[in-house]
């Protein structure tokens, strides 16, 4: 075990997961019908502290806020989809922002606790991923007038978010107009750091052909969220190949966590946050259909490799 990595200790490195290994948020028909309690009972039972937010969440807070204590949870991010590069849709994202702001103060109400939940946005104007389409070859490419409108309004969140003790942190991701290395180059060279922060997806990276570990030592200083998930090559061959969705992709196993895919570099990729001090939550994650890949199994495979790379 690399010295270096373990200086990522669990008093500034705090360990979520996402409900994605138990049901899909974006397509609700990848589901096995697995309720919010097993959900949320597997992922403290795996040895987690942190969740986001998915679908079958309770809507009243209060009701959400004990089903989560009760488990030794919190809140690691809610998400917004933000739309600045389409016509009509600013004041809305703004008001998406704002909606999750308060429910993190909600949540949270005051407490002392570091484990602050972070703001996770991703440009969704003109993505395909939500689309019945094959994925890469229709990727978005922004105009520069569309790259002014999402600069201006991710500097505008970033501020209402900053006002409220958030961090704002954009997720490159598949299938929109900031996924490959020039486009996450470029959203990087044009934000004020202490606006936008960067979310590293190690998944949606490599899928994208762009190397989280390179991307990783270029931006370490302004990486301030983590969604840890693994590929399967071969899968993201096939997606080229025949022209898969994005939903085709995930049923097709596009992702899994880490240490099960074809990712090799992420105890370099550790080293490399420890060395700047990372401080926040490291998210696990892996999209992938329920009825192939038994949440818990999974869950508790991720959390044994962080704990061999980690060493906690």
């Amino acid at each position: 075990m690399s010295t270096q990595t373990s200086r990522l200790s669990p008093e500034k490195v705090w360990l979520g997961i996402t409900p994605t290994l138990w049901w899909n948020d974006d397509f609700i028909n990848i589901d096995i019908g697995i309720p919010f309690e097993q959900c949320i009972s597997e992922m403290a039972l795996a040895g987690y502290v942190g969740c986001s937010v998915g679908h079958k969440y309770p809507t009243d807070r209060k009701t959400l806020k004990a089903a989560l204590d009760l488990r030794g949870l919190r809140v690691s991010e809610p998400w917004v989809s933000t739309y600045f590069t389409i016509a009509a849709m600013r004041k809305q994202t703004i008001q998406k922002v704002r909606q999750q702001l308060a429910f993190l103060q909600e949540m949270e109400g005051g407490s002392e606790d570091p484990r602050k939940a972070d703001l996770v946005v991703a440009e969704f104007g003109h993505a395909v991923n939500p689309l019945p389409v094959a994925l890469f070859p229709n990727c978005p490419n922004l105009t520069d007038g569309q790259w002014d409108q999402l600069l201006d309004g991710l500097h505008d969140i970033g501020r209402i978010a900053k006002e409220e003790g958030r961090r704002l942190c954009y997720h490159p991701h598949l299938g929109t107009g900031v996924m490959a290395a020039e486009a996450i180059d470029r959203l990087m060279e044009n934000t004020e750091t202490s606006l936008v922060h960067l979310l590293l997806d190690t998944g949606h990276l490599a899928a994208a052909g762009v190397d989280p570990l390179a991307v990783t030592k270029r931006y370490a200083s302004r990486i301030k969220h983590i969604h840890l998930k693994d590929i399967r090559a071969d899968v993201v061959a096939r997606i080229h190949a025949d022209g898969l969705s994005f939903e085709s992709a995930i049923e097709a196993g596009i992702f899994t966590v880490p240490g099960d895919g074809s990712i090799t570099t992420f105890p370099q990729i550790l080293t490399e946050l420890a060395e700047v001090g990372f401080a926040g939550w490291l998210v696990i994650e892996a999209e992938q259909a329920p009825a192939k890949a038994n949440p818990l199994q999974y869950a508790k495979m991720a959390r044994a490799y962080l704990r061999e790379t980690l060493g906690w």
